[in-house]
């Protein structure tokens, strides 16, 4: 899935979109109100991280515009900005959560993946298909309660495909999320770390519709 992360402390933006990477999520970044504005109406993002204090566009009016034009991703505000005020005019502008700076990073990846998974429809942060699951806070994957050892690629692929589960999937939309920017987009790779998840998760787990996609199957082949 792709994150967008609007921050103008380039440091810090750095090190909020490599904690991201590691955890799975496809990172763009952006260091001032207009560039994230511009990125959040035109990428296919599947989540945002969004700092308030932006030069240019301020976070809450960057927030206001995307809901105005009807984006309705998830977004989690960072801010220095501990008054209930500013907490208030985050959450009308839209806001879905909010970590106060200093914050550890793992506090933004976990409440990220929340925001994340309940903007899906799961309430726990295990994604299950049958007997195949993975737990979004460990990134542990196991099929029948046997780990499935996947690589950073398959298990990125892998938690986008549970998230949307039942779900066709375009290969245009499932490279949006898979691929930032400046990555070639290559459908044919896409195809061989599709059909090598196949092999570790059950070939008739992902069905390819011709024309249209992929779907996991939300319950096990056969049931």
């Amino acid at each position: 899935m792709k994150v967008l992360v609007v921050e103008d402390e380039r440091d810090l933006a750095a090190q909020i979109g490599t904690a991201l990477t590691e955890a799975g999520y496809t990172v763009e970044t952006a260091h001032d109100g207009e560039a994230g504005e511009f990125l959040g109406a035109t990428e296919t993002i599947g989540a945002a991280v969004l700092d308030l204090g932006l030069p240019g566009l301020d976070g809450i009016e960057v927030l206001r515009r995307w809901r105005g034009a009807g984006h309705d991703f998830p977004v989690l505000i960072l801010t220095a900005r501990d008054a209930w005020s500013d907490k208030v005019a985050g959450f009308r502008a839209g806001a879905d959560d909010y970590v106060l700076k200093p914050f550890r990073m793992e506090e933004v990846v976990l409440r990220l993946g929340t925001l994340v998974r309940r903007a899906a429809g799961h309430a726990t942060s295990e994604l299950s298909a049958g007997a195949l699951v993975l737990d979004m806070a460990t990134g542990l994957v196991t099929l029948d309660g046997m780990p499935v050892r996947l690589t950073a690629f398959e298990g990125k692929l892998l938690r986008f495909l549970l998230l949307q589960k039942g779900r066709v999937v375009s290969r245009a939309e499932l490279s949006e999320h898979m691929y930032d920017r400046d990555s070639d987009r290559d459908f044919r790779s896409m195809e061989v770390v599709i059909g090598r998840l196949r092999r570790k998760i059950g070939e008739a787990r992902i069905e390819t519709r011709r024309g249209e996609g992929y779907r996991l199957l939300p319950a096990d082949p056969g049931q």
